[in-house]
């Protein structure tokens, strides 16, 4: 029956069955909301001019980004509303509904009219879609954890707690996937025209999907149990777990900042950058971040084995040591580009399994969607949502290294840049807009910059 498992030490096969749909139920669920969220990141490039037709290319794109980290802004009030069900109601009912407020999203953004049909509306239309879709996915990876960690036995938390992290890896090589697809078997005026709608208009059957596998889920909080349940969990977690919630945020911060680089800005960075071809960064991509779904349950066997707190230190410090010198290579040709790549992405394996694994544990039950999610969602801000904005604005005015923003993610360097963003894009990236697809490869910046 539905009880968190703390101290067994065997579980019986229908208790593995019960933590099997628990972990299916939560990473599926994960995988659909991250696709649904990430795929409007792989088609920023496409959608800019639709949306923001009357803006230099190089502001297009920084507003559409722009648009993009918007939607990390309203994710901890998300956070707190679904932290709120899941602590006071019930995990699955919040969960249920983050799925359908998405779904719901993906579909208006599907058949969303363009600047063209509606002028200045539809960036404004844009932007509020963007707000709620943020809004359903700042309760969703914080539920899923939470679901996954309570159903799972205390010696098997990480192998079944990486199927939270598998599923938003999956759900970034999805949209990746599917958006190479398009590239390839549409034309620049299809995609333009009608191609960019359907990765979204394709959420609504993937949230039905899901619906159905999540509300086969068995519920793990029973709120009823609990004499002291908090009237407001998140007041109960910054009075009595100020400290917890303190170091479950510093952990997030570190954990996001690194991934968001590797599954949203590295594309962004060969095709902009580097200058390759968008469908073959699309694939690059996909690929690569798919490997890296793919082996969030070896993760999830060695922080078992090694402790999460161990492999998720060693993966940090990979980051430190792979950063500059992978970032270097990217220009040397696809290939090596797309091993660059892996090489980073790849350390996003036993952070994030080590970070979802111990979240959890950090905090009383009777709080612990609430607290779970806060820390997620003020990481992502801190270290995730803002890092293509920012990364692709301060790349057009620094020389080198390019790797950096990695290492201030691990290392709290601060840099200020001597001149404005948006006009040294404009001068760096000019010479690779005057041309189409096949845009010149180019890698050197003027701008100076100083650091303190």
């Amino acid at each position: 029956m539905p009880v968190e498992s703390t101290t067994h030490t065997t579980v019986t096969d229908d208790e593995r069955r019960w933590v099997r749909k628990a972990a299916i139920a939560g990473g599926v669920g994960t995988l659909i909301e991250y696709y649904e969220f990430s795929v409007y990141g792989f088609l920023a490039i496409i959608i800019a001019p639709l949306f923001f037709p009357n803006a230099d290319p190089v502001v297009g794109l920084l507003s559409a980004l722009a648009v993009f980290g918007v939607g990390y802004v309203v994710r901890p009030l998300g956070g707190l509303f679904f932290g709120y069900i899941g602590d006071r109601y019930g995990r699955k009912a919040s969960l249920i509904l983050t799925l359908v407020l998405m779904g719901f999203g993906s579909a208006a953004m599907g058949f969303l009219p363009t600047y063209e049909q509606i002028g200045a509306l539809a960036a404004a239309l844009l932007l509020v879609i963007r707000l709620l879709q943020g809004f359903s996915a700042g309760g969703e990876l914080g539920g899923a954890a939470t679901l996954i960690s309570e159903a799972a036995p205390e010696r098997e938390k990480a192998k079944y707690g990486a199927f939270a992290p598998m599923g938003g890896n999956g759900g970034f090589a999805l949209a990746a996937a599917v958006v190479g697809i398009l590239l390839v078997t549409t034309n620049d005026a299809q995609m333009q025209s009608w191609g960019w709608r359907i990765p979204f208009l394709m959420a609504v059957p993937l949230t039905l999907f899901c619906l159905w596998v999540r509300s086969r889920a068995a519920e793990t909080h029973d709120p009823v149990q609990h004499e002291r349940r908090a009237r407001f969990p998140i007041a109960a977690v910054v009075v009595n777990e100020p400290l917890v919630l303190l170091k479950a945020t510093g952990i997030a911060i570190a954990t996001q900042g690194t991934g968001y680089i590797g599954l949203s800005y590295l594309s962004i960075h060969l095709i902009n950058q580097s200058g390759y071809e968008k469908g073959h960064v699309y694939w690059v991509a996909m690929i690569v971040i798919a490997i890296s779904a793919a082996l969030m349950p070896f993760g999830g066997l060695l922080a078992d084995r090694f402790g999460a707190g161990r492999v998720m230190a060693s993966s940090f410090a990979g980051y430190l040591i792979v950063a500059y010198p992978a970032m270097m290579a990217m220009d040397h040709g696809l290939l090596i580009a797309g091993l660059a790549y892996l090489a980073i992405v790849i350390n996003t394996v036993g952070a994030q399994v080590g970070a979802y694994t111990l979240l959890p544990q950090l905090f009383a039950k009777q709080n612990r969607y609430t607290g779970v999610a806060t820390a997620i969602n003020l990481g992502t801000i801190i270290g995730g949502g803002t890092a293509p904005y920012m990364r692709l604005a301060d790349r057009t005015v620094r020389k080198c290294p390019r790797a950096s923003i990695l290492r201030h993610h691990c290392r709290r360097n601060r840099t200020r840049v001597t001149r404005r963003p948006v006009q040294a894009a404009q001068h760096a990236v000019r010479p690779m807009i005057n041309g189409n697809d096949s845009l010149e490869r180019t890698s050197k910046c003027s701008a100076p910059v100083q650091t303190s």
